[in-house]
């Protein structure tokens, strides 16, 4: 079994589809069973989703056009959340795979919109069938966008050059103003982040950013949650996470050979993230900005805190 996965986002946790209401368009309809011949387990596999309205062009509306392979579904019923995928959307696969692959016979593929935590999407050859997952965040995405999807990560599974024009033109997608949006709000929204108190054994991180906003940022810094790791991470140090509006910081700094300037100088770095939002010049996310690095310069005990990180 091979498995690719295609995303900017490091990871994300899933969760089963909630039953929306009966009565409403875009409910979950279980298909006819007039012969009685589907077990229950079988018919609650065949539930399905309407589509956005402005994926009509797949023919997304229409009962007769839903391809038999896209809403085949071997997962439990209780973690069962297909969307309802048109011939339109397996039949862009089957383009790219033909233009990837011209003598090689065709695979069964089969494909579902997941209700991931961010752009995130999969495919993993199974048992001879392609099976795919797409980001519900990609419904009612240009037919182009969805090309360049199918043959990125046809071209990851099979091992073959990626055409620089479908890159490109998924990388434009992705750091769109409305995605970017859209992603932040759905991790917010779907993600599980994990809180372990700012009170350490001998720092409180509360204090700590207190004492920093009033002497680097006048008070008029708003404190996010803050947070100790749950392990004594040496690899990540600490992060801000904006869809959760969180500071975390390692562990590994809440001990008696930790100097105060060390944790100081974490939390401040971190801080100035809060401050200096993560931009974008064209394509390139820029994290660290020239004003952010002109103000973590002032920090009075740089070297020495750089020095420290640096032995760990």
């Amino acid at each position: 079994m091979a498995v690719v996965s295609h995303g900017f986002a490091p990871g994300y946790i899933t969760y089963p589809h909630p039953s929306p209401p009966q009565n409403q368009p875009n409910s979950l309809i279980p298909l006819e069973n007039r012969h009685k011949k589907w077990s229950f387990s079988g018919q609650i596999c065949r539930l399905f989703v309407q589509n956005r309205p402005e994926n009509a062009r797949f023919g997304a509306q229409k009962c007769s056009r839903v391809s038999p392979l896209a809403t085949n579904c071997n997962l439990s019923p209780a973690s069962c959340n297909l969307y309802k995928v048109s011939i339109g959307i397996v039949s862009v696969f089957q383009e790219e795979y033909r233009a990837l692959r011209p003598r090689a016979p065709m695979p069964p593929i089969a494909v579902r919109f997941r209700r991931f935590t961010s752009l995130n999407t999969t495919i993993r050859l199974r048992e001879g069938q392609l099976h795919v997952n797409l980001s519900d965040l990609l419904e009612g995405a240009h037919e182009s966008v969805l090309h360049s999807i199918a043959h990125i990560l046809l071209a990851k599974l099979y091992k073959k050059p990626i055409d620089p024009i479908h890159n490109l033109r998924y990388k434009r997608f992705a750091s769109s103003t409305a995605v970017t949006h859209q992603t932040e709000l759905i991790r917010g929204a779907r993600g599980n982040k994990r809180f372990f108190g700012p009170e350490g054994r001998y720092y409180h991180l509360e204090e700590v950013f207190d004492s920093l906003n009033a002497q680097f940022f006048g008070g008029l810094l708003g404190r996010p949650q803050l947070t100790w790791s749950e392990q004594n991470a040496k690899r990540s140090l600490g992060h801000y996470d904006a869809a959760h509006n969180m500071i975390v910081v390692s562990r590994v700094f809440d001990r008696p050979s930790s100097p105060r300037y060390a944790v100081e100088y974490l939390l401040y770095h971190e801080m100035l993230h809060l401050k200096h939002p993560v931009t974008r010049r064209g394509l390139r996310r820029c994290v660290h900005s020239r004003a952010f690095k002109a103000e973590e310069a002032l920090f009075p005990r740089l070297k020495e805190a750089l020095a420290f990180i640096k032995r760990l």
